[in-house]
């Protein structure tokens, strides 16, 4: 028989979709499952993005530019103007999702065997795109204990070498829900010049910064146009997901031009995501404020949750809809897996993500989950309850 690639071997399982098959043996056993696991918000879509694929009228449903619908880039290119990123639509082009924005960035500014340094724990498909791209990731460590804050300069430095091409942010965190600060983004700043790197930054988190706190992005930075790279998405920002529209936004023109041939290899990026994206645009700001203040209600439903359960540490995040928790348990990836299959409390159980799989160390995360806080309050509420509940009687329990 023909033997699998050693890439596609390589290539890591879902640490937020594995568990499946054991959520759905529960649901099929009668139990409740309160998916915490998967970054799916339960906010509706913008009316005005789903009018417009109702709308569609045309009798052929077409390629677009392999760029994207230029009037689309055009609305893109004012949105960014709009918080202070001063781009045109030639400074980007329109992904299937934000992974193939990704995708285009790793290809078109590494080669295979060169490495990208990353703080950890990082979103988990960072692996895999690495991995689909030749590229080896380096990982650089982030502490529970400060809230997953930027390593310092000196630590970015011992870890790069003549293989180094380019530095990894996500901006909020995926799965820590750490923001950046503009001070933290200026120490890259100065790593990536002295080294000559590329700074990637997946922002599509951007709208949801909590607490009076700002986000930065790279493309605000002075002095690194041609380093910076950034990773965008509708996925999150207007919740629709299974749209699969982002962008890569650049001034640095070799990058949009070497991914705009990647993107042409694949021809086109969804139609009808395009035509919801851009309808998207005409989203009025009253839309994110509620939701901001809806998350910002649920994130401290949980996080105070959490940190009131003996054993539990869990840092507030500053935005995303994302936090990583500490349990006292031996094994997190088992744990969650006995919540399923041997668990249920007053018929009800949880589905988190084991926090390993955000990690590229190894034995790093062992004790940690990653919980998407995109559940409604009440939810939410009860899932602590069960995970309280759950600590008590787990066999595998750390005192």
């Amino acid at each position: 028989m023909p033997k699998i690639s050693q890439k596609g071997i390589a290539m890591p399982e879902s640490p937020i979709r594995k568990l499946v098959p054991f959520a759905e043996n529960a649901k099929k056993s009668g139990k409740r499952v309160y998916h915490l696991n998967i970054g799916q918000p339960d906010i509706h879509t913008p009316k005005i993005a789903l009018d417009a694929i109702s709308s569609f009228s045309n009798s052929v449903v077409e390629y677009s530019h392999s760029a994207g619908f230029e009037s689309y880039r055009k609305g893109l290119s004012k949105y960014y103007q709009n918080i202070d990123i001063n781009v045109s639509h030639s400074d980007l082009l329109i992904t299937t999702g934000g992974s193939e924005a990704l995708l285009f960035a790793l290809n078109s500014c590494l080669d295979d065997g060169d490495e990208i340094i990353i703080p950890e724990p990082f979103y988990a498909n960072y692996n895999g795109f690495s991995i689909s791209s030749g590229v080896k990731v380096v990982p650089i460590a982030t502490n529970i204990d400060d809230g997953f804050a930027l390593p310092s300069i000196q630590e970015f430095e011992k870890l790069i070498t003549s293989r180094t091409k380019a530095i990894l942010i996500c901006n909020p965190g995926n799965p820590t829900g750490y923001l950046y600060s503009k001070a933290e983004l200026e120490s890259l700043k100065e790593i990536v010049v002295k080294n000559n790197l590329f700074l990637i930054a997946d922002e599509v988190y951007r709208e949801f910064a909590y607490d009076g706190e700002k986000h930065h992005s790279v493309l605000n930075i002075s002095g690194i146009e041609n380093h910076a790279i950034v990773i965008d998405s509708t996925s999150k920002r207007y919740s629709m997901c299974g749209i699969r529209v982002g962008c890569i936004v650049s001034k640095n023109k070799d990058v949009i031009s070497t991914a705009l041939k990647f993107a042409q290899a694949r021809l086109s990026p969804p139609t009808f995501g395009q035509i919801a994206g851009e309808a998207a645009l005409c989203t009025p700001q009253s839309y994110f404020d509620k939701v901001s203040k809806e998350y910002v209600g649920r994130r401290n439903v949980l996080v105070n949750g959490l940190n009131s359960i003996e054993g539990v540490i869990c840092p507030k995040p500053k935005g995303a809809f994302y936090a990583i928790a500490q349990l006292p348990v031996d094994n997190a990836d088992e744990f969650a897996k006995w919540l399923l299959e041997e668990f249920s409390f007053e018929g009800e159980t949880i589905m988190v993500a084991p926090a390993a799989g955000f990690y590229s160390t190894i034995n790093s995360g062992f004790n940690q989950v990653r919980i998407a806080y995109v559940l409604n309050k009440d939810s939410l509420k009860k899932a602590v309850q069960i995970l309280k509940e759950a600590l008590k009687v787990y066999p595998g329990r750390v005192v």
